[in-house]
Order: structure tokens, then sequence, then C-alpha cells
């Protein structure tokens, strides 16, 4: 087919209101989550910038402007009727609580059959591509997104390629320079002149879109939402740029690779109508968004009924839950042998609970991951530095590492920094174009040994990154630093962060001869998403910097003399140990043992033959998911399977993650204690009679919990909207521009959010998208006190994007309900009985 465009006419009006677009254009783009990198890759809630609207709204709002959905088909709902999983009380209570005309036979009766979803609004190149047979043609929409991400993968590729396009003066004006030379669009989809008539587009994108939209006549109302749409239809791309801009606002700069993204996106679509005068493409383009109000309320209604099935199989899983939470835990009876701090990710419960069976008189509490640790991780000899705590925070100041034995870390510095540019040398070479086609002919006899051996699974463990350039045992020689001051100036920081520390997790007082700080990490191979696998709250790193950080601060003399200064005494006879505890073999290794007095040797031996039961018992609990259910009575071979399975680089699914997180427990863990949370809940310990001033409640329920509540939206959005939210299959992942994230194939949008296998074993789903239910043992008084005063929080609670559960100390549950009168505790056990 072949197009023929004239040249854009400039349609400028100078009663255009540049402040009602320059909203519109902000608000769009406010409505684009981030994404991280592969090396950082943490967990996002993709409808991040929806919480402002109530989430039916903003799910109909999503299937209006790009057909995207938020639920599960009905197919699904009635496949968990079937299995038991929710029954007639979770629908009744379900219609009850929303005050719906509806019945539970109704309800059966509508999930027999999927409707049509509803219309999505179209675009320029939707309009285009429904007068086409596509058969055996490309589709405008995606040429068009094909065309978009290859510039962006050329122009924000960071040292993957040996040669990259010239970035100066942004992107949208490296889009210009690059398609006035660009003969694809002409050859193979018939864009005739395409070059010459980008050549005369404005060359600033807030103009470009002011002019577009007028030349479309897009209504005024409706630019948001079309705006909006266009970035939806290039997502990927989208939210790297938005993470661009999350990251300059951290340091209170902002960016604008987002808005010129909207005008390349926005070019195109004027672009494409130019040439189509004879189809009236404007007239339909706004005829479709004048009545783009009225599509959401449309849409709105027709999910009514999936709302109810997704607030019914909730509840079917609440109910239990309340059940078990107002009977307790079981109350330990002894003093602390040992205390051990674990990440609050839903792995570490399994854990847990099996060092707790391991070892009774362990005490296990639950504390973010990075143990409030506020910095950034220079490895030795390099100048890369990474944050070490979760994406909402900046780091306050960069740590680093050297050794104890006088010279030696200098000495290990230089030696990485000759093997580092060595392996850059290296990795030059075998990109370079020249060698491009020799490399495997020169190398590969070579690199076939150590092919052979990561096929077979027998490759050793991947170095991590922080260990890259050094010898062998140079690692178990280096320690993390603290950035110290020569004249000592900086103590009072030191103390006043292991103050914070203690203060947060609870252990001011009671302290017994060990205490455990275990951070945890993943094992895999050949996996671009591996960061997804460790530490959320160490910024998708593993949590070992951290814990043995902040052991060492515990551990000193000089810190320990600030703190008493301040009322925190600790014991003598206490001693902080540094592990990690590998979520893919659930083993736990111990660091900084040659530091531990003599006095604890018997401790520590007790420690690690509790930790090494416990991994025998994670592990028998975890092998029926993995598909090794038959070695869960052998430990000796299971514990090899799981070990082989972290080191095949063929493996799709080293592990399931956080597959199946559903809840957030913030509560003393004797209420908690003893019962099997099945791996699903994160947990977080918490005494409100500790907490003056609810500081460290507001901190728990502006951080953690929205933590947790991105870690459960992007497990629930890559499973309700694999294509959109999800990164696809990992047989067919190739990494872009060096970390940026990956390919489905070799092109169309940036892919983003989790791979297919990681939830789903190739025959259902693994994950089940259920908005998180966050319980919380602290007087109404004072959640009220969070809710009323930070916005988050309130949008979060009070337009349904998760649920509130109030815990007794008398063993009550409340439900916290938010109606058009206001909001109510109501109990739990009440509903159970009506």
């Amino acid at each position: 087919m072949s197009l023929m465009l004239d040249p854009p006419t400039d349609t400028r009006d100078e009663t255009l209101d540049h402040e009602v677009l320059r909203q519109a254009i902000r608000a769009a783009c406010d409505r684009i989550a981030p994404t991280w990198p592969l090396d950082r890759f943490i967990a996002v809630n993709p409808w991040w910038g929806h919480r402002d609207r109530p989430i039916e709204e903003a799910a109909a709002q999503l299937a209006v402007q790009a057909g995207s959905p938020l639920l599960m088909p009905r197919a699904e709902f009635l496949r968990h009727w079937k299995a038991g999983t929710l029954g007639a009380p979770d629908l009744q209570a379900a219609i009850d609580a929303a005050g719906s005309h509806e019945t539970v036979a109704s309800l059966l009766g509508r999930c027999q059959a999927d409707p049509p979803p509803p219309a999505r609004l179209p675009l320029v190149t939707d309009l285009l591509d429904a007068g086409r047979d596509l058969r055996h043609a490309v589709a405008w929409r995606d040429a068009v997104t094909h065309h978009i991400s290859q510039c962006c993968a050329a122009y924000f590729d960071d040292a993957q390629a040996a040669w990259g396009p010239d970035r100066s003066g942004g992107l949208y004006a490296c889009w210009l320079r690059q398609s006035a030379h660009d003969l694809g669009p002409g050859m193979l989809m018939g864009f005739r002149g395409f070059s010459r008539r980008v050549a005369q587009l404005p060359r600033e994108p807030q103009a470009l879109i002011a002019q577009a939209l007028q030349a479309l006549r897009v209504p005024a109302q409706a630019q948001e939402a079309y705006l909006g749409a266009l970035l939806l239809s290039i997502n990927g791309w989208a939210a790297w740029c938005a993470y661009l801009r999350w990251q300059a606002r951290l340091q209170q700069q902002d960016d604008d690779h987002l808005v010129q993204l909207l005008a390349v996106r926005l070019a195109w679509e004027w672009l494409l109508h130019q040439g189509h005068a004879a189809h009236d493409l404007a007239s339909r383009l706004a005829a479709g968004w004048q009545r783009q109000a009225q599509a959401v309320a449309g849409a709105r209604r027709a999910a009514r009924a999936d709302w109810l099935w997704q607030d019914a199989l909730e509840r079917s899983y609440q109910a239990p839950l309340c059940e078990a939470l107002a009977h307790g835990g079981t109350q330990p009876e002894t003093a602390p042998a040992v205390q051990a701090v674990f990440c609050i990710d839903v792995r570490s419960e399994v854990f847990r609970r099996a060092l707790e069976a391991a070892g009774p008189q362990v005490h296990t509490r639950g504390f973010a991951g990075f143990f409030a640790m506020p910095v950034a991780w220079q490895a030795l000899g390099t100048e890369l530095q990474r944050p070490q705590l979760p994406g909402l925070l900046a780091p306050a100041l960069c740590a680093t590492e050297d050794s104890d034995e006088p010279g030696l870390g200098q000495w290990l510095a230089r030696r990485r920094r000759q093997r580092l540019r060595w392996s850059q040398a290296w990795q030059a070479f075998k990109g370079s174009a020249g060698s491009g086609f020799s490399f495997v002919e020169s190398c590969g006899l070579a690199l076939a040994a150590p092919l052979l051996q990561r096929g077979l699974g027998r490759g050793g463990r991947a170095q991590p990154v922080e260990q890259a350039g050094l010898p062998a045992d140079a690692a178990a020689r280096l320690r993390p630093r603290w950035p110290a001051a020569p004249d000592g100036s900086d103590l009072p920081a030191r103390v006043q962060a292991a103050a914070q520390a203690l203060t947060a997790m609870g252990l001011k007082q009671g302290l017994a001869r060990l205490v455990l700080l275990a951070g945890h990490g993943s094992s895999s191979q050949n996996n671009p998403h591996a960061a997804g696998l460790d530490c959320g709250a160490c910024g998708g790193q593993t949590g070992e910097v951290n814990a043995r950080l902040l052991a060492g601060l515990l551990n000193d003399p000089a810190v320990r003399q600030g703190l008493q200064a301040q009322g925190i005494a600790l014991p003598a006879t206490t001693w902080f140990v540094a592990g990690l505890h590998d979520t893919t073999t659930d083993e736990c290794r111990l660091f900084d043992l040659d530091l531990l007095p003599a006095s604890h040797a018997p401790d520590r031996a007790q420690l690690q033959a509790w930790l090494a039961e416990a991994g025998d018992r994670a592990r028998a609990e975890r092998a029926p998911g993995l598909g090794l259910g038959h070695l869960a009575g052998d430990a000796p071979a299971l514990r090899q399977a799981l070990q082989s399975r972290s080191q095949d680089w063929a493996q799709l699914r080293p592990e399931w993650g956080l597959a199946g997180c559903a809840a957030f427990i913030v509560a003393p863990r004797q209420r908690t204690r003893g019962l099997d949370l099945g791996g699903r809940a994160f947990l977080h310990d918490y005494d409100w009679r500790q907490d003056e001033g609810w500081r460290v409640l507001t901190l728990i329920l502006t951080a953690p919990m929205v933590v947790t509540q991105w870690i459960n939206a992007q497990y629930h959005a890559s499973t309700v909207d694999p294509q959109r939210y999800g990164s696809g299959d990992k047989l067919l992942h190739n990494v872009v521009g060096g970390h940026l994230g990956v390919f489905e194939g070799n092109g169309g949008d940036l892919r983003i959010g989790l791979p297919l296998q990681s939830v789903h074993d190739g025959e259902g789903w693994r994950h089940v998208p259920l908005r998180l239910s966050v319980f919380v043992q602290a007087p109404a008084a004072a959640i009220e006190s969070v809710i009323t005063g930070h916005e988050v929080v309130r949008q979060l609670v009070h337009h349904g994007w998760l649920h509130l559960f109030r815990l007794g100390d008398d063993g009550g549950v409340w439900r916290y309900r938010v109606a058009e009168g206001g909001a109510a505790w109501v109990s739990e056990q009440a509903a159970a009985a009506a």
C-alpha cells in the first residue's frame, strides 16, 4: 500500500489554552509508572499513576485507553469456583458489601462466558489498520511501535553497542535526525516521502504536541486520555523514561524524556493523518474521543459483576487467614538463645517457620531487608555506585569495602582495575563489527569446555558483580565499610544510624547472646531478570552489604558507647552476626565469623546446626512446587538438586520468587508464630506499645506497605495483562541497551514486568491475582492518623487498591470498610458468624 502524504500543515491557533495543554501533558505523563533496569530490577506497581482514582474507575479508563484488563477472565473465576477455592458465602459477602442487586445464581450465570471487551477508543494507527487486510501485511500500530522502539534502543543504549546515534538535543531531536535518513517506512510500509515530511515537523516537542492535537481535533476534555493512550501504546519505553524522571526527582531535579517520547508517538499520528484526507481520520478520531467519558462509564458498568467475583476470591483467602490470626500463633515460652531478623519477603516466612521449628529457642523477626541502611554501594576498585535501598528512597551516603590487612585493599583495588580494563577490552573485541563473524571460529574451541559445563549445570555459581575482577579468595578478606572520617567526626552519624535501626526493629532490649541479621538473595545463571529474585528493599541486590554494615556498626565499641548515651544499652554478651539466605537453595551463609569472640563459638555452632535443619525443612516444603516432590524425603538429594538448579544456565524457573504473595502482616511475631502462611505473607514485626508518637507505624505504612503493594501489583499485572505488563517468554529474550530491559525477539516494544515463567508453570498460573490484604495490630486511632496524614496511604486504602484490617490485642479482627458515608471498622468475626 502506497501512502501519498502532503506535508503537515501549520494549524496553530492563537486561542489555544497552553496552560490546559501543559496540564494534560503533565497528567498523562504522571500516569506512567517507572520500570527499573535489569541490574536493579525491582517490582513496581504499573498502575501507580492511577492510585488517585478508585480502582474500578482506573480499570475502566485503562480498558478504554488501551484495552488493558485489571481482572482475570471470567473463566478463571469459574475455575476457582469449581475447584472449591471460593464458595457461595464468599460471593454473598461480596454482594452484601457492595450493596448489589446481584445474586449468587446470577453471578454464576454471568460467568459461563466472557462478554466482549469494552471497545478501545482508536488511535490514528488503529483507524488505518481497520481498513486493511492484515493477514499479509504489517499493522501500522506494530510498525510505528517497532520504529520508535528501535530508535529508543539506540538512543538509551548504555555501552552495549560500540557505536550509537547523536544524542544532542534529546530523544525527539534524535528521532527527527534518524527518521530524516530512514528508508524503512517507505520500503516496508509504502510510506513515500516519509523522511522529507519528518523534516518539516516542528523542532520542539511541546510545539509538535500542540500543533498535532489541533490538527487531529482532539477534544480538550479528552486530551489527557488521548495522550495517555499514545504513551500506553509504547508503554515499555514510556516506563523507562518514567524511571529516568523518577531518578532525577529523587535528586531534586527533573527529566523530560517522557514528554519527548510522547511527541515522537504523536508525530506519527499527525503524519499518518495528513496522508489520508479522504478517510476523514480527524473527524473519526475526534468523534471517538468526544465520547471518552461515556465509554469509561460504560466500561465500569460492564465490569461490576467481575469486581464482585474479584472481591469474593479475595474474601476466600482472607476468611481463613482472619480466623487464624484471631486465635493467634504460639507464644515462645523460653528466653531466646538466638534472635534472627529476616527480610519481610514472603520467602522468608517459609524459612523463619522452619528455623523456629528446628530451634524453638530461636525467635525470628521481620524487617525490611535493607536494615535501615540508607546507602549506595561502591565496590573496591570501581567507579560504579548502586543503591542498596528501596526505589522509593535516595541514598544518603555511599558505603565502600576494604580489608583489615594493611595494604591489601590498595593492592586488590589496583589488581581489580587491571582485570576490569582487560575484561572491557575483551568485551569490546567480541562485540566489534570486525570480529562478529570470526569470533566463534577463532575462539570456539577455547570456549567449548566452559559452555559444556554450564550446559550440564556444572559451571559453578555465577560470580556476584561485587566480586568481578577479584582473585577467588579475595572477597572473604574484604568487608563493607561505613564511610569514615579520619578525625572520627562521623561517629555521631554512625550512632544515629544504629539507633534508628534498633528502634525500627524493636531490638532495644531483651537481646540474646547472638542476633542474626539475615539478608537474602537468589542464585541463578543466564537470567536477565535475576535481580528480580534478589531483595527489592535493597534495590534489586542481595542484602549482604546492608546486613554486614549494620552488624559491624552494632559490634563497634565506640558505637555501643554512643548508644548507651542515648539510653540504648546493648549487653556486652550480645554479638551481631550478618547472614545471607539464598532463596533458591535455602542455604544461609554467615559472614565475618573471624571477628566472633571465642566465647560465642558454641552459640555459633548451634545456630549453624539450626540453620542447616531449617534449610532441609524449607526445601522439603518448596519441593512439590518445583517439580521435585519425589525428593522431599531425601534431604541430601534435594539439596543437591536445588544447587544444580541454581547453576543451570538453561533453567527457566530457578525458584518461584514472590508468586502467590497476598498479605502484609504488621504485628508481633507471637501473633503469627506457628501459623503456616504458605509463603504468601510479608511479615513485619511491630509492637505499638513501644512506638512513641506512632513514628514507627507511620514509617511502616508509608514505606514497607507501599513496597509490598508494588510487589503484589506487579505480580497481579503480569498475570492479568502479560502482554502489556509482563516481559514475555524467557526463551525469546534479548537484552536491550546492556541492562535497560528485554525485547521478546528482536523488536517490538521494550518488555517490562515479570517473565511468563515467573507466574506460569506451563499448565496454569502460579500466581493468583489478589489485591494485597494488610493486617495491622495497633489501635484504630493510630492507624487512622496515618491514613489521614498521608495522601498515598489514603489513596491506596480509600480507592480500593488494597484491603486494610486491624488486629486487636484480644484477638479481634476488623476490616476497614469505606463507603459513601465515610469509613468504619467492621468486625470480621461478626461477619463470619452471620
